[in-house]
């Protein structure tokens, strides 16, 4: 399909007509002989004699691509466009942190495996994580491990490849033996400042109870919930330890529930995957579509044959004036 992006410019089409007839013809004063056979000669030759300006007689072919070539320059100044067939780009309005507990107890092996076995949790975590964020297609994401202090790996991106290889490479203790859950809110908060989209979304996965956060969890939830942060939170470990392996329930639902989100318990694979597909539910992705078209532009193919038209009339009238010069010698 062709359109034109300035089509207004056609309107320049008439403007050699009208200065043909509003504008008069140019005058010139030159030095004239006077004949006093001037009548004479105007008989001997049929001319008829007039007075005022002379106006040079053009031939079909001066008229004809005079004409020709101000319409491909009108057409080129409307900018003639060759559209291709629609394009649809779907995005997710929608951004997720993903904040991973990585402190000393994740190190534990009892997180149930779906044939019976046990795994190191973190490693556990991780596989159903990994499925989880190959199924964000679309949206941003960043991830946060924290132990005894909370660190950015990724900052809101959508390059999910390189949020699943950092998550491969992260191991337990690489933050800390300890457990600092307000400084990872806190660090998320601080991660989606630089965030225009409205649905913010913030998982916090975790495997034990508070010990070395310099802000309290639950004032960091409220402070997340002030900014628009939704916190689903996600125990994982052995609610009868002791300690610091103790998972602390009744904090992880208190963060989310001042935050409008929902605390979850997961004790093996299966149920951290259903914890995912629920998550989904309750927090539909919100998808903003944008339609463009690509533009291929078409206005030197009129300026091209304007030139050529031009160069070949100047041509064939330059060989015909040689021609005439010739045979009048």
């Amino acid at each position: 399909m062709i359109t034109l992006a300035t089509p207004w410019a056609l309107a320049l089409l008439p403007i050699p007509l009208l200065v043909w007839r509003l504008v008069p013809p140019f005058r010139e004063q030159v030095p004239a002989l006077r004949l006093p056979f001037f009548r004479r000669i105007i008989d001997a030759t049929g001319a008829e004699a007039t007075t005022g300006a002379q106006v040079r007689i053009r031939n079909w072919l001066q008229m004809a691509t005079a004409i020709a070539c101000w319409v491909l320059i009108v057409l080129a100044l409307a900018r003639p466009e060759r559209l291709g067939p629609p394009i649809e780009v779907t995005t997710a309005a929608r951004d997720v942190v993903l904040a991973i507990d990585i402190s000393g107890s994740m190190d534990a092996r009892d997180f149930a495996t779906p044939d019976g076995g046990r795994l190191q949790r973190l490693d556990g975590v991780r596989q159903v994580v990994q499925g989880f964020v190959a199924g964000r297609d679309g949206d941003r994401m960043a991830l946060i491990v924290f132990g005894s202090a909370a660190y950015l790996q990724t900052p809101l991106t959508n390059d999910l490849a390189a949020v699943a290889a950092l998550l491969e490479r992260t191991q337990v203790g690489m933050a800390g033996p300890q457990t600092a859950l307000g400084d990872a809110i806190g660090l998320a908060i601080r991660t989606f400042e630089t965030s225009e989209i409205d649905q913010r979304l913030l998982i916090l996965l975790s495997d034990g109870s508070d010990t070395a956060s310099r802000m309290s969890p639950v004032n960091a939830a409220e402070i997340a919930a002030d900014r628009g942060v939704e916190i689903y939170t996600i125990g994982v470990g052995d609610p009868e330890a002791e300690g610091e392996d103790k998972v602390d329930l009744k904090t992880l639902e208190d963060i989310a529930r001042r935050t409008g989100g929902a605390f979850f318990f997961a004790e093996d694979g299966a149920a951290l995957e259903a914890v995912y597909d629920r998550i989904d539910a309750l927090a539909p992705r919100e998808v903003d579509t944008q339609s463009y078209r690509q533009r291929t532009a078409l206005a030197w193919i009129p300026l091209a044959v304007a030139a050529l038209l031009g160069t070949g009339a100047m041509g064939v009238l330059q060989f015909g004036a040689r021609r005439m010069r010739r045979g009048a010698t």
